[in-house]
């Protein structure tokens, strides 16, 4: 969807994948697949997301997350490639069991997690879990999440895409005539936040 975006604001881009579901970035580490997809073009950029829970609770996000993040964005700058973390969105319900009871106060430590190593290690950010708590808040009646409270709908998805397009283009999304399938007022709402959270305060996110 990214790339198809990118297509509509007349931009040239080529996509690569290295996501098995539910792995680490410590997954990844140890993944002579994804290593080798690092390597395999001179990227621009490279993604970096973490599996869903993990940045949410200091421990797991000090011990697994951050060293696995560390190697990573070793190995991406040594390809001349910028490093970009995805912050993704909380689950609907948060993660009561572990001490975050909603939405907002899982996706709080998620904004944590990668916040901290994003400062630490100078990587830029795309804030997508924030874009999704402001267009939530705006609209509570958005269809963001799929019933299992976690992985993303279509109009997730498109938000997602349009905050990569600000955060890679540090252009606005606002316009594109790509909706998805989505009805326009609904895509263009999306396109608005995804602009607003990115580009109001880019340095914000480690953005120049």
């Amino acid at each position: 969807m990214f790339a198809e975006l990118a297509h509509a604001g007349g931009h040239r881009v080529e996509t690569g994948l290295a996501a098995e579901g539910g792995w680490t970035l410590a997954d990844h580490v140890n993944s002579p697949v994804t290593i080798d997809a690092i390597n395999s073009s001179k990227w621009d950029y490279v993604v970096l997301q973490e599996q869903s829970q993990i940045p949410s609770i200091e421990q797991t996000r000090t011990a697994t997350m951050y060293p696995a993040a560390r190697e990573l964005v070793s190995q991406v700058e040594g390809n001349g490639a910028i490093p970009v973390f995805f912050l993704t969105w909380a689950h609907r319900d948060g993660w009561p069991e572990n001490g975050l009871p909603d939405y907002q106060s899982m996706q709080y430590q998620i904004d944590i997690g990668y916040l901290g190593i994003a400062q630490e290690l100078g990587v830029p950010v795309a804030p997508v879990g924030y874009a999704w708590l402001l267009a939530w808040g705006q609209n509570p009646k958005l269809d963001l999440w799929q019933e299992d409270g976690s992985h993303p709908t279509e109009q997730g998805t498109y938000l997602a895409a349009c905050v990569f397009y600000a955060v890679i283009f540090r252009q606005s999304p606002e316009g594109l005539t790509t909706l998805a399938g989505l009805p326009k007022e609904t895509a263009q709402f999306l396109q608005q936040i995804a602009a607003t959270t990115v580009l109001v305060n880019p340095a914000q996110w480690n953005l120049p």
